[in-house]
């Protein structure tokens, strides 16, 4: 991230000269606007989600949860689902927040679910689709629709398949943002880290998205857009690969039109529950032997729900 930041200074200093670079390029100068594009409309929507999620962390007491949730796993499952959509912030604080769950005594199947909604379906990241889709507005229902399926599936399931043993009984080895300086300086902490971490991935989200704009043919789209199962992967896959911040993410897949919104609606459930980011938080917070077991199936339930979801909700691939 900061050496993005020096590399943006320099370039603003630069574009007086670097106007006769983009006229003699054409390539570049379509990068640099798809890029500027993405990144300058999804930042607003990053560093609000950022904010309430950090305000989260210092204000909201650590108790609220496991004294809210009923005994009944079935039942609090369906209370964290829905619990953890009214709960904005990004899917790299929510993995320590259902560690601390975990060790509060709070149901696994309940925190995993968790897990999985509240980066998913919070208000920040549906109004941030809203704006990423105008002219489609059925795709913030589809979204919100296959990841809360995405995210119940994955708390019932462990209820029927999860072993305790699976899940490590040592404490998480997660950073203290408050260094002793009080809520203040815990909500600080906790916003510049998540901002910087965040960042950085869109950073390479747009760059990844205003790459494929260039480099790759029109007819692979075109391939892609007539073999929708073959598309559904592909961008299951780029989900995983790109990890993205669930407040930016459809800034970038709805820079690719040319997609039919099948294919784009997966790679928007499917990111916010598994990514290569997560599943290396994953395996610092519950153990390995965890993080093997739920990434994979997460991905299934997330292309399942997501392509389900899609399917209701279009009418077809869209």
């Amino acid at each position: 991230m900061h050496v993005f930041l020096l590399a943006l200074g320099v370039g603003v200093l630069l574009v007086p000269v670097s106007e006769p670079v983009l006229r003699a390029y054409p390539a570049v100068a379509t990068f640099a606007t798809l890029f500027a594009a993405v990144f300058v409309q999804a930042l607003p929507f990053l560093v609000l989600g950022v904010l309430l999620s950090a305000a989260i962390a210092a204000f909201v007491p650590a108790g609220l949860f496991e004294r809210i949730l009923p005994r009944n796993e079935h039942a609090a499952v369906g209370i964290a689902g829905f619990g953890g959509a009214a709960l904005p912030g990004c899917e790299c604080g929510a993995v320590p927040v259902a560690r601390r769950l975990v060790d509060q005594g709070v149901p696994r199947a309940a925190a995993l679910t968790f897990l999985l909604a509240a980066p998913a379906v919070n208000p920040v990241v549906l109004v941030a689709t809203a704006v990423a889709f105008p002219d489609d507005p059925k795709v913030v229902l589809a979204r919100a629709l296959g990841s809360m399926a995405t995210a119940l599936t994955m708390g019932w399931l462990w209820i029927r398949i999860g072993r305790p043993e699976w899940i490590t009984a040592r404490p998480p080895s997660v950073h203290s943002c408050a260094g002793g300086g009080g809520r203040t300086a815990t909500f600080v902490e906790s916003a510049r880290s998540d901002f910087l971490q965040s960042s950085s991935f869109l950073v390479v989200g747009a760059a990844a998205a205003a790459v494929l704009h260039i480099v790759v043919p029109a007819g692979i789209y075109d391939e892609l857009a007539n073999r929708i199962l073959l598309a559904i992967l592909v961008m299951a896959i780029l989900a995983v690969v790109l990890s993205l911040c669930s407040e930016a993410d459809a800034f970038v897949v709805a820079s690719l039109p040319m997609l039919p919104l099948l294919p784009r609606l997966v790679f928007l459930v499917v990111g916010p529950a598994v990514d290569v980011k997560l599943f290396v938080m994953q395996v610092g917070a519950f153990g390995r032997a965890f993080a093997l077991r739920f990434a994979p199936l997460t991905f299934v339930v997330a292309v399942t729900c997501g392509s389900i979801a899609g399917l209701v909700v279009f009418g077809g691939a869209g």
